[in-house]
């Protein structure tokens, strides 16, 4: 039975792959960040496993790092900021969280006997598509500093690959949606308001379009990756190859709750001109190959399931529907 260290296990993705991981019969070590309430995040909503063990610390120390991964032959790093309006605010906190806290992990991979690692990056290291769909040669862009960390985090990851022969593959999900998904994060914000009764929605630019996946099937990628060889040394896409604008989302989801809310723009909610990333659409044809990963949820299914989880009221609130998440 292997042992698996998920970085960032408290967190939306990291949870749901915390669960398909003890699903498959993995031994799971879950790093939540250290606080002092002993609260670790969306772990809390786990049943209690055999084969799970919590652990709290930051990826932001290398010795913790060291010491965390020294019994695990597999790992899963997603700890990360992944807020892009807060990475304008605070971009020296992604360096330190998403570059270093990547370096940390893969220096104590090498140390402790180069133990495989999956290494998360983004589809918003690509910016705004230059052709689609958007394969993993497409250039990147960084458009914000969270992109640019992340563009960062993944060459360090790769440069540790080429001069260490660390086996790390990256693992780059294009958007995930779902429960437990931050309330930063456009459906959730507008699921949880049109079940508090708002009207009327505030929102930034509806124009962009995106490739959603749910969140069940990113974890899926997640878990082919790591079990075929021919992923190592590969910066690999996971992705629905479909588009859809933010618009006719958010329409999508007025139709399945039945309500009548309105969307309206807010000057504050719009990215920088040069820094929106106004399309993504991925190109997942390279984990079909090396894997066979094929993604089951189409989008009206995933939002339908998402829907369905925000409106139980135990899930609802945890949500602070009328506060502005930057």
């Amino acid at each position: 039975m292997k042992k698996v260290l998920v970085t960032g296990a408290d967190g939306f993705i990291g949870s749901h792959l915390t669960e398909a991981l003890l699903a498959k019969g993995y031994k799971v070590k879950a790093l939540s960040q250290y606080n002092s309430f002993n609260y670790w995040g969306w772990l809390e909503d786990i049943p209690t496993n055999k084969n799970l063990e919590v652990v709290s610390g930051d990826i932001r120390d290398p010795h913790f790092c060291k010491e965390i991964t020294k019994d695990v032959n597999l790992i899963f790093h997603l700890a990360a900021l992944i807020a892009i309006p807060f990475s304008y605010i605070a971009p020296d906190s992604y360096v330190d969280t998403n570059v270093k806290g990547t370096l940390n992990i893969c220096q104590a991979a090498k140390e402790n006997g180069n133990i495989r690692v999956i290494h998360t990056s983004t589809s918003e290291v690509y910016g705004t598509a230059q052709y689609v769909p958007i394969d993993e040669k497409h250039p990147k862009q960084a458009q914000s500093p969270y992109s640019a960390s992340k563009i960062g985090a993944d060459a360090m990851a790769l440069s540790f690959y080429s001069a260490f022969d660390l086996p790390v593959t990256i693992a780059r999900p294009f958007n995930t949606y779902g429960p437990r998904q931050s309330a930063r994060a456009i459906i959730p914000t507008i699921i949880s308001q049109i079940v508090n009764g708002i009207k009327v929605i505030k929102l930034g630019d509806l124009t962009p379009t995106r490739d959603f996946n749910f969140v069940k099937d990113t974890c899926q990628g997640f878990l082919a990756l790591a079990e075929h060889d021919s992923t190592i040394g590969k910066e690999i896409n996971i992705a629905s190859n479909f588009e859809i604008s933010m618009k006719d989302t958010l329409e999508m989801i007025k139709k399945i709750m039945k309500s009548e809310v309105q969307f309206i723009t807010e000057e504050q909610r719009l990215r920088p001109g040069k820094s929106e990333v106004f399309r993504l659409w991925g190109d997942n044809t390279l984990i079909k190959e090396l894997t066979g990963f094929n993604p089951v949820y189409n989008i009206e299914q995933g939002l339908t399931e998402t829907c369905n989880w925000f409106v139980q009221p135990e899930n609802l609130k945890k949500y602070k529907a009328m506060i502005y998440n930057v």
